[in-house]
């Protein structure tokens, strides 16, 4: 099939990029980034988008820095920007390590970091980790801007918290620890098909103990979240087998999975508790994040 009529427009700066979203909102006006996902949607027809804002000359959308103890990720870092660490330290080596799991090589060479949080599909990996290391979402229009905490960023399934004329520019993902330890665990059915269930955590150790918990479930409900009942279950608990089957036990029995005809409530709990064990299988593994 192909997609429906729409004009195209590709702005040379941020501002113009704005001033022209502000003008085609209430058409359904789309910014165009990678692509990745709106582009096959527009050729199936489920999304008709009168405009597309095309964002790829725009200088100040490109790359990542470090900013006061930030990973800042703009809005055209592509997903192979990841597929060696960007950043020294346990944040390089996570995004490294979720990038692999990105779909197909000739998709992470052209969709983005921040599109992926745009699209909020319940199986993007990228969702996972801005929620779940505390990220916050920049997003700007001609009216101004605001930075969104990303755990109240995604309100369901493709829906996020952006006002129509609003686009994201930026991700700021907090540096942790030098110390910190990191695992990731997800399943699909095939390599690059969509994680059925995903379960990604970074935490410290004193004393042997773990501190400051971040456990994060994705793919399984309709939006990425932390468990906090499962945090607070491992905070100051050394990561034995025993530590970690409870804490596995406890993410299968707190979360309200989806369902569709392949994967009923049972199967996605039983996915959610493997990916949570193996998550904290390999962030015991892990040393010192390196």
């Amino acid at each position: 099939m192909k997609p429906a009529p729409f004009t195209y427009q590709r702005p040379g700066n941020l501002e113009e990029a704005l001033d022209i979203l502000a003008q085609v909102a209430h058409e359904d006006g789309r910014i165009l980034a990678g692509g990745q996902s709106l582009v096959p949607m527009m050729a199936l027809r489920l999304a008709f988008p009168a405009h597309l804002v095309d964002i790829n000359d725009i200088p100040s959308l490109q790359g990542i820095e470090v900013e006061q103890q930030s990973l800042v990720i703009r809005a055209l870092a592509r997903h192979a920007h990841f597929h060696q660490p960007a950043v020294s330290g346990p944040l390089g080596s996570m995004l490294a390590k979720v990038a692999q799991n990105i779909a197909h090589y000739p998709v992470r060479q052209r969709g983005t970091f921040c599109g992926s949080l745009a699209h909020a599909d319940p199986a993007s990996e990228w969702c996972l980790t801005a929620v779940t290391l505390d990220g916050s979402v920049m997003v700007q229009s001609r009216n101004g801007s605001r930075e969104l905490p990303a755990g109240t960023f995604f309100q369901g399934p493709m829906t996020t918290a952006l006002e129509p004329d609003e686009m994201i520019t930026a991700v700021r993902l907090p540096m942790p620890d030098a110390g910190s330890r990191f695992g990731f665990y997800e399943f699909n059915r095939r390599a690059g098909d969509f994680a059925l269930a995903m379960c990604q955590v970074m935490f410290t150790q004193e004393e042997d103990r773990m501190t400051g918990v971040r456990l994060g479930i994705g793919g399984a409900e309709e939006v990425p979240r932390r468990l906090g009942e499962v945090e607070e279950m491992l905070t100051g608990q050394r990561l034995t087998e025993k530590a970690i089957l409870s804490a596995s036990e406890c993410a299968a029995s707190v979360i309200t999975p989806l369902e569709d005809i392949q994967t009923p409530v049972d199967y996605r709990r039983h996915l959610v508790k493997t990916s949570v064990r193996r998550a904290l299988e390999a962030a015991r593994d892990s040393g010192n994040g390196q």
